[in-house]
Parts: structure tokens; C-alpha cells; sequence
């Protein structure tokens, strides 16, 4: 798989990343763990050189099991987890205080099985810690070793650009999609101005863009795409026409919607990764396609024309979520 750089200080991971989130949190029953011991290390087969996980996911659960698959290709891939949640649990709210930051990366350190985090990012912005104390933190752990570069998730432009002020910020995580280009506005052009990498997470929306949801799709109550506007029915049927588009795209490609979705994706900058997250060896196999799938400008133009006529209907967060992004 080809390579990409975040960041100016030479963060090189393969194109497509791993989101491992949905191997123990968010998304229904945890896989069962030598299922998803053997899907991680087929990613890596497979050319993909990035993982990510957090403190959240489980919580602890998602870094011990990274812990344990990636172990025997350590050196060979980057790691990247994330603090932020009090103990863990973002129903319990932000913390992002200094001696938490570092109390919550020695404890992954350990979880993961190394003696240094590739990359980590704040997961939410905490409104009750300077952001420059977050970076001054991160950076004296970089001076020690234990991390390599800092990242932020889901920040607005303003917090970006006080933290890369303090200390470098490698990458932005934050959705981005075709269905929702959100980002395009001010996140991605400022990323490019300071020379930050962008990884989107949700790059396929959150399975939507894969064809395999209608209107008739339920999700149960341990899938958090349960309590997601956009998800509801009424929505499901409003945004068909997205599906539709990439559908026929993917048709005249020989390719499947997913396919398609991150091929457009990976078009839109060269500083751009996605992390699509599977706990299926197919899905795993279809996505990797994806990166190798090229689309013309006449192509991309035409998408992108017809994506500026479609409204998409729902907000992709319930309220009390939204209210954590964009700061």
C-alpha cells in the first residue's frame, strides 16, 4: 500500500489507517478477541502500518487488545490512542489536565505492550483546561520519550492553531465524509496552512455510504448509531440519493460503494488518511481496495458537482455530543 506523511516532522503511515474502535466499543457486542486478534494482524498483512484506539474505547479494553495483536510488528507500525475522558468514560465528561495527560499515557504505555505512543491526540477539547497546558504537557512527554507526536480531535480552527503554537500538532482526527463535508469550510484549509495531517474518521458514515443501510435497518441499543439523528428512519430514506451516487459511480468502477467513498476521500488531499473501522476480514479487504482505486478529475468533478445539490438530512450527533465538537 502506498505511503503518506502527516505532519511536518515526518509521520509516515500507509494510506488507509485502521479504525479499531469498533472491535471492543460502540458498535453492538466486543468481537470475540482471537476473531479480532486475527483481523488486526491481516491488516498489517495487508499493508496497513496504522492503528487507532483510545483510553474510551472499553474502556482499556481496545489498547490491550491492540497491545497484544500488534506486539510481534511493533517497530514496524504506529500507534495511536488517545486521553481526554475522565477515567476512561466520556459520560463522565472532559479531563485534560496536565497530570491526568500523563498519568493516562503511562497507563496506555503499558495496555499497548511499548515504551512509546506514535501519535496522541486529545480526544475532545476540554473547556476547563487551556489548550496551551494540554500541548506543554504532550511536549514534555515527547521530550521524554514516551510520545512521539501530538494530535487533536474533533477541535475547532482557534484551538488548533494555540496548540500548534506550543507544540506541533501532527494530525487532526475528525469526521469527514461525503456525508459531511463540514471540513472543507475552514478545518482542512487551515490544516494545509500550517502543515498538519488530517485523519477522518467515519470516512464511510459510519456504514452509511456502504449501501448497506435503508430505511428499514434497526440498530441496537449498545450501537450508538442508535441515538444518532441521521439515523433514524425518516433521515435514512431522506439521504438515498447519496447512496444512489456512489452506487452508480461504483458500478462503472467495478468497485463497491465503500470503494468509492474512500477513493474520493483519499483524491481531496494528499495529507489525508482515513481510518475506516470493520471487525470483518472481507470489509477489511474491500476497504484496502479502496485505496487503490483511482478516480479521474472528470470524475471527481462530476461527484462533487452533484454532492453540492444534495442536502443531507439529520445532525450526526445527538445534542449533548455535538456540543463536544468544534471547540
Amino acid at each position: 500500500m502506498q505511503k503518506r506523511t502527516l505532519g511536518n516532522n515526518g509521520l509516515e503511515v500507509s494510506a488507509l489507517g485502521l479504525g479499531c474502535m469498533g472491535l471492543s466499543f460502540g458498535y453492538g457486542q466486543p468481537t470475540e478477541k482471537n476473531e479480532a486478534v486475527k483481523l488486526l494482524r491481516s491488516a498489517y498483512e495487508q499493508g496497513i502500518t496504522f492503528f487507532d484506539t483510545a483510553e474510551a474505547y472499553g474502556p482499556y479494553a481496545n489498547e490491550e487488545l491492540l497491545g497484544e495483536a500488534l506486539a510481534p510488528f511493533r517497530k514496524d507500525i504506529v500507534i495511536a490512542t488517545k486521553f481526554g475522558f475522565k477515567d476512561g468514560k466520556p459520560d463522565l465528561g472532559m479531563d485534560s489536565r496536565p497530570e491526568t495527560i500523563k498519568a493516562v499515557a503511562e497507563a496506555a504505555l503499558k495496555r499497548l505492550k511499548t515504551d512509546y505512543i506514535d501519535l496522541f491526540y486529545q480526544h475532545r477539547v476540554d473547556p476547563n483546561v487551556p489548550i496551551e497546558d494540554v500541548a506543554g504537557a504532550v511536549k514534555e512527554l515527547i521530550k521524554e520519550g514516551k510520545v512521539k507526536h501530538f494530535g487533536l480531535s474533533e477541535a475547532g480552527t482557534g484551538t488548533i492553531r494555540k496548540a500548534h503554537a506550543v507544540q506541533p500538532v501532527t494530525a487532526l482526527q475528525s469526521e469527514y465524509s461525503m456525508f459531511f463535508r463540514e471540513p472543507e469550510k475552514e478545518i482542512i484549509p487551515t490544516l494545509e496552512e500550517l502543515g498538519i495531517g488530517f485523519v477522518p474518521f467515519s470516512p464511510l458514515g459510519k456504514g452509511f455510504l456502504t449501501g448497506a443501510i435503508n430505511k428499514d435497518t434497526t440498530f441496537s441499543k449498545d450501537d450508538f448509531r442508535s441515538t444518532v439523528p441521521r439515523f433514524q428512519p425518516e433521515h435514512i430514506a431522506a439521504n438515498q440519493e447519496l447512496v444512489d451516487l456512489v452506487g452508480a459511480i461504483a458500478m462503472e468502477h467495478n468497485a463497491t460503494p465503500a470503494q468509492v467513498a474512500l477513493a474520493w476521500l483519499l483524491a481531496q488531499k494528499p495529507f489525508i488518511v482515513p481510518i475506516p473501522g470493520t471487525t470483518k476480514l472481507s470489509r477489511l479487504q474491500e476497504n484496502i481496495g479502496g485505496a487503490n482505486l483511482a478516480l479521474s478529475s472528470d470524475e471527481l468533478n462530476r461527484i462533487n458537482v452533484t454532492l453540492d445539490t444534495i442536502k443531507i438530512s439529520g445532525e450526526r450527533y445527538p445534542a449533548h455530543l455535538k456540543a463536544r465538537v468544534g471547540k
